[in-house]
């Protein structure tokens, strides 16, 4: 019985998640609709009003639903810490049909769907173990469109953080419209390949307008975000001063012989929504 309300509670989040842009991105979407004009403001209208129905009926704000994506920090007290796993994949399999959500996981050599948004390793699960009896789980769907213009780089050393920044704003180029922009972008610098692309994608975590601890990182999120703006490709790619809402580093030490670089972007349906599980199985959903 207490494993149905866990599951309940996790529905919960992920139709917030769905249906409910978190105030910090809907700030930055009406920020940029007070300074574009033309058909920029008129994307950014349609994209807000679009956001404004989808909360008001409870429907997902967008057709690709994404694929479930979940971060959870959990206490070594917790009771759920063997079991949160295996809740989580039977709470999407009930969403899929009670929100609803479009099944989006396919076998990868066969293409077979399975129609409930698992299979396997999927829902995506990112650990972090603390101290503590609470469980903390952010949701994060991560849609194709934007998905699929994530990017590694391997570059060499020399090129140092102006190479790094290059190669942010060339990728962000190639991409145009493809991503659904205004996007928000994650980067991750160092560590391996895989940790890079890591780094990339718990960088979306951080709400917006919030810079990173470090004075020097925030400063290149600065200049990055400056930069994109100014390529003019604008909200959906039509053109415009908005083409990221924000920039978002995470870095880790590397190895002297290499200079790994991961993005990951995040449409503006910038989709995340938060809950917390407390050991005697009472929940609440940010």
């Amino acid at each position: 019985m207490k494993d149905d309300h866990i599951i309940t509670g996790i529905c919960t989040l992920i139709k917030k998640a769905e249906t409910e842009l978190p105030k910090d991105v809907l700030t930055a979407l009406q920020q940029a609709y007070s300074v574009e004009t033309g058909i920029a403001k008129l994307q950014l209208e349609t994209i807000l009003k679009n956001v404004e129905l989808a909360k008001k009926t409870g429907c997902p704000m967008c057709q690709d639903t994404g694929i479930q994506t979940f971060f959870i920090r959990v206490g070594v007290h917790s009771p759920y810490i063997h079991t949160i796993k295996e809740l989580i994949s039977k709470a999407v399999k009930k969403a899929t049909v009670e929100i609803p959500l479009r099944p989006n996981t396919v076998d990868p050599f066969t293409g077979k769907n399975h129609g409930d948004n698992t299979g396997e390793n999927v829902p995506l699960v990112t650990w972090d173990i603390c101290n503590g009896s609470d469980l903390s789980i952010t949701a994060l769907p991560k849609g194709g469109g934007s998905e699929n213009m994530s990017a590694l780089g391997m570059l060499k050393p020399g090129v140092g953080i102006r190479g790094v920044q290059e190669f942010v704003v060339k990728t962000v180029v190639k991409a145009g419209g493809s991503p659904c922009p205004p996007t928000v972008l994650g980067i991750g610098i160092g560590g391996g390949a895989d940790d890079a692309l890591k780094l990339a994608r718990r960088a979306l975590l951080r709400p917006l307008g919030v810079p990173h601890h470090q004075p020097r990182v925030a400063r290149i999120e600065k200049e990055l975000l400056t930069r994109i703006n100014k390529t003019g490709i604008g909200p959906m790619g039509l053109g415009g001063k908005t083409t990221v809402l924000d920039v978002h580093i995470e870095t880790a030490h590397r190895h002297p012989a290499s200079l790994p670089i991961g993005i990951v972007f995040q449409c503006w349906a910038y989709r995340k929504a938060r809950m917390v599980i407390h050991a005697n199985g009472s929940w609440k959903v940010d």
